[in-house]
């Protein structure tokens, strides 16, 4: 009989299993954002347009969020072990495929290929960390670690791409990723025990729908950009796109094993934290985006320096994150939540306010701190919140509706801010001050974005947490050693 993973393991055992979760899960997250560095060089190569090499971003990231609960769904039936195998030997072929890539549209498709295998990886990492440690003083520093692993593996991509990009080329990036993926493939078998199977069937229908509403939402909100909102094909992709959503949440009402547990949403504290997330996310991707763009066109730097530059932000998340265990004994993850997105928020208002005149300095580095400051405050709090108090068996749904909020809000946002970003009026300026205009447009947009993120955190997620917390005894009042205990009751 396989040996299961919901006992603690030992210490030395635990250590490797939470490397081999944080590895795998760095690994699919430096991808999401190792190709920023390197998007003007793709964009020269590949000959794409402005509103064409946002593809090469969405097209991972919208596989990556539709599959993400079907993926949650294959761990729970076929076994978190063996899926998380399986979607890592996917990721490293597809990231072959990305870096022997010919032409923009197999550059592409091999993009959404590796979002097939981020799909399976990153859910079967959080219900591999879920089981594997018990919640509390087990828990909270392995949850620490993986959120500053969401923040830092974003930071951290934007540096190794832009190294790689320099020095060697763009597609370097992503063949690094086969020798890891090999070594992980390696390891898990060795240190992750084996999960049992859960009795159960695919909700095909729930993740066809969802993906291909998303998909189509997205394809309009970015084909707006260029044929505007009322154009027959953004009208049409946006109407297909609300359709298949609705026919999604239908599906899910009536499945017998739902893909995506409406149940999930009862709690306020879960649906505000995917809510807050999917914003957040919407917001720090376009800054990610956007600030690579503006420190090449606009101040001149090579992808080199242009990674370099976020390291003001990488060292100060690390630290914030880090701290993380220690903060929520003390404040509890209500206050970090809230503290986190309202720094992040002041880092995003400062940065858009970026001009052609700008320096680095004063203009994005200070500003950075800000954001990497909450960054590493916020993504522990938002991960915890998401899965806060499920049963056993919606851990894996759950971990899927976390990275789900996750790489959807990316989609989503990255193509609102592209069209902010589009309908930002040039004039007669410099190719410099254009794109300056569009950052700071863009920018804007995402600050609207954190805002509405700190809102619904305030509204939905901090009180949820704070009412849910265990009510404190009062100490018992001290009887005269002499006084018998019944003469003190009413």
């Amino acid at each position: 009989m396989p040996r299961t993973a919901t006992a603690a393991p030992p210490a030395t055992k635990s250590t490797a299993i939470l490397a081999i979760i944080l590895v795998s899960y760095f690994m699919i997250l430096l991808d999401n954002s190792i190709i920023f560095t390197g998007l003007p060089g793709i964009q020269a190569e590949m000959r794409y347009t402005a509103t064409g090499l946002v593809w090469v971003q969405d097209a991972y990231t919208l596989v990556f969020g539709g599959l993400l609960l079907l993926g949650a769904r294959a761990g729970d039936l076929l076994g978190r072990r063996r899926i998380f195998i399986i979607g890592l030997a996917v990721f490293s072929a597809a990231s072959l495929l990305i870096g022997l890539a010919p032409s923009g549209q197999w550059l592409i498709g091999a993009r959404a290929l590796q979002g097939v295998g981020a799909a399976v990886v990153a859910p079967s990492s959080l219900s591999l960390l879920t089981a594997s440690f018990a919640p509390g003083r087990e828990r909270t520093p392995a949850v620490a670690w993986y959120g500053a692993t969401a923040g830092i593996g974003a930071s951290l991509g934007l540096v190794i791409g832009g190294a790689l990009a320099h020095w060697i080329s763009w597609r370097a990036g992503f063949f690094i990723n086969v020798p890891i993926g090999a070594a992980m493939i390696l390891l898990a078998p060795r240190f992750i025990p084996a999960s049992p199977r859960t009795p159960g069937r695919f909700d095909g229908a729930g993740a066809i729908t969802a993906t291909l509403g998303m998909g189509a939402l997205v394809f309009g909100i970015i084909s707006s950009a260029d044929a505007g909102w009322l154009a027959p094909r953004t009208v049409l992709a946006l109407g297909a796109g609300a359709v298949l959503l609705a026919v999604f949440v239908a599906n899910e009402r009536r499945a017998g094993q739902p893909v995506m547990p409406l149940r999930l949403f009862a709690s306020r504290e879960r649906s505000g934290a995917y809510l807050a997330r999917m914003l957040y996310m919407g917001a720090m991707i376009g800054f990610f985006y956007f600030t690579t763009q503006f420190l090449q066109d606009v101040l001149g730097f090579n992808p080199l320096q242009a990674g370099m530059a976020f390291l003001p932000m990488t060292v100060v998340n690390f630290a914030g994150a880090m701290a993380i265990p220690r903060l929520t004994a003390r404040f509890g993850n209500a206050a970090l939540l809230a503290a986190g997105v309202a720094v992040t928020l002041a880092g995003m208002v400062w940065l858009s306010r970026v001009a052609v005149d700008s320096s680095y300095m004063s203009g994005v580095a200070l500003p950075m701190v800000l954001l990497g400051t909450g960054q590493g405050l916020a993504f522990a709090p938002l991960t915890s919140a998401g899965i806060a108090r499920v049963t056993s068996a919606d851990a894996g749904a759950a971990s899927g509706l976390v990275n789900t909020a996750h790489q959807l809000g990316s989609s989503v946002g990255l193509a609102v801010l592209v069209t902010a970003a589009a309908a930002t009026a040039t004039g007669n300026g410099t190719d410099r001050a254009a794109m300056a205009g569009h950052v700071s447009a863009a920018l804007t947009a995402g600050s609207i974005m954190l805002a509405l993120c700190l809102a619904a955190s305030l509204a939905l997620v901090v009180p949820a947490e704070i009412a849910a917390r265990p009510a404190k005894t009062p100490p018992e009042r001290k009887q005269p050693w002499n006084t018998p205990a019944s003469a003190t009751q009413d």
